[in-house]
């Protein structure tokens, strides 16, 4: 391969965040790190581009990044020095309803229950106890299910709920508000609500965001992929964009090969070097919804009917809980919906940097069936106008991504599915098959994408761990 060294102690395939944080892990422990990646800039999930107007800045796919400021290991590395600036909105997250009203996650827990009335107690219940114990909790859930946990207590606290499905958990509380609050975040599973575990996400997100933040990056998220690679230059690494991989055997001499690429992907590079049992397991991974995507150049910022909204860095517009159920129900049944679950973010509202001095950008996507080629700009824009109404005479322009464009945009997105797999209890515990070490797949081969535990999400957490799985095994001293 030509323009780099003939011999290194890894390659990283993949410059996402995972991939990037695969080779500062490497790196620290100065071994000699390659990473390769297909497309003409680093970033995978995590970049930023003009999509929309000259002066617009939109992120391509990751937007909003509690997991990014809660990530132990990110919050290891001296990326601020790099220029990666966190910013916090007013409200993390807001949640109008058609009443007029709005349930809100604030960064205070207190503030939060206090706003949620009858269910306050109940909500401070499940959530401080995690939030009280955030840094060990953190580690726990950003790592393998099969590890020794860090805090006992937390982990068990946890486990309590997590285990639970999101409807089932809700039926603790007796206003809409928590309901619809809860609903909403257990929907970033992209999996029905009655299914096992979407407890646990609602309950690792509000956590982590009670602890950490719901922070976007000053500039767009290229600036965490930027900084990544600025530190991993740093301490030595190689980064080599443009640089498609389609076998192993075409890859520089190394002792160690880490891929942030989904199963499907790492079957076609690596096939001779995987042994049946890894083949199985990686060719009957399933893939889950995709999503439809759009990016807005506004004139103004979005006219949220509630004050609430206009301060929040994210908008969940879904309605009740149960009709958040049945629009994540239809996605993951292969069907369409007329009213579905949109995620918005408004950076700018934050950070003047998005867009030119006065306008405004906006994102926002819901879940469609995989392979979806609905485009669902239409049904968006019309549930984002019943809670902001006039956001059409904004609109100055206008980017949307099927799932064939987020796929063709980055290969781990097969069919729309950017969460790197569905989100099942066999794909949540055989993370992508049943290993005690579930990064090491044999023969120098090691996954670290979402793919790999803990999931998805821009944390990086999935190549440290198996970076160190690394060290441990083939790179060992």
């Amino acid at each position: 391969m030509g323009g780099v060294a003939r011999e290194y102690d890894a390659v990283v395939v993949g410059a996402g965040p995972n991939g990037l944080s695969a080779a500062i892990k490497l790196a620290q422990h100065q071994k000699h790190v390659l990473v390769l990646e297909a497309a003409d800039e680093v970033g995978g999930g995590a970049r930023t581009a003009e999509l929309t107007l000259p002066g617009f800045l939109h992120d391509v796919c990751s937007a909003v990044h509690p997991l990014g400021a809660g990530s132990p290991f990110f919050r290891s590395l001296p990326l601020s020095a790099y220029g990666l600036d966190w910013i916090h909105p007013d409200v993390m997250l807001s949640h109008p309803l058609s009443d007029g009203t709005t349930a809100a996650l604030y960064r205070s827990v207190d503030k939060t229950s206090v706003l949620l009335g009858a269910d306050g107690a109940a909500y401070r219940r499940a959530i401080a106890p995690l939030v009280k114990r955030a840094d060990r909790f953190t580690e726990d859930i950003l790592g393998p299910i099969v590890s020794m946990p860090k805090s006992v207590l937390a982990r068990l606290r946890f486990g309590v709920n997590a285990f639970r499905s999101a409807t089932s958990f809700s039926t603790r509380f007796e206003t809409e508000h928590a309901r619809a609050l809860i609903a909403g975040l257990a929907a970033h599973a992209v999996a029905p609500l009655n299914q096992a575990f979407t407890a646990g996400v609602a309950l690792v997100l509000a956590s982590v965001g009670h602890a950490f933040g719901w922070p976007i990056a000053r500039g767009g998220s290229k600036a965490i992929s930027l900084a990544l690679t600025a530190h991993l230059r740093e301490l030595g690494g190689e980064v080599v964009t443009g640089q498609r991989v389609t076998a192993v055997r075409d890859l520089p001499a190394a002792k160690a090969y880490l891929f942030d690429v989904v199963p499907g992907d790492l079957v076609d590079i690596a096939l001779d070097r995987l042994d049946g049992r890894q083949l199985r397991s990686l060719t009957r991974w399933r893939h889950g919804p995709g999503v439809f995507k759009i990016d807005w150049a506004l004139r103004e910022p979005i006219p949220w009917s509630d004050s609430v909204s206009r301060r929040a860095g994210t908008i969940h517009v879904g309605g009740t809980a149960n009709q958040i159920a049945d629009a994540e129900r239809a996605a993951w049944d292969g069907q369409e919906t007329e009213e579905p679950f949109v995620l918005v973010v408004q950076p700018s509202v934050f950070d003047p940097s998005r867009a030119p001095t006065g306008r405004h950008t906006a994102w926002a996507y819901c879940h469609v069936p995989n392979g979806s080629t609905v485009d669902m700009t239409q049904k968006i824009e019309a549930r984002i106008e019943k809670f902001a109404p006039g956001f059409a005479s904004h609109i100055s322009g206008r980017h949307t991504m099927k799932t064939a464009d987020l796929a063709a945009y980055n290969a781990n997105y097969r069919g729309g599915d950017i969460s790197g797999g569905a989100f099942t209890p066999r794909q949540l515990f055989a993370r992508p098959g049943l290993r005690l070490d579930p990064y090491d797949l044999g023969n120098g081969i090691y996954l670290c994408s979402s793919a790999a535990p803990p999931g998805a999400g821009v944390h990086g957490m999935c190549g440290y761990h198996a970076a160190r799985s690394a060290l441990k095994g083939v790179l060992a001293e």
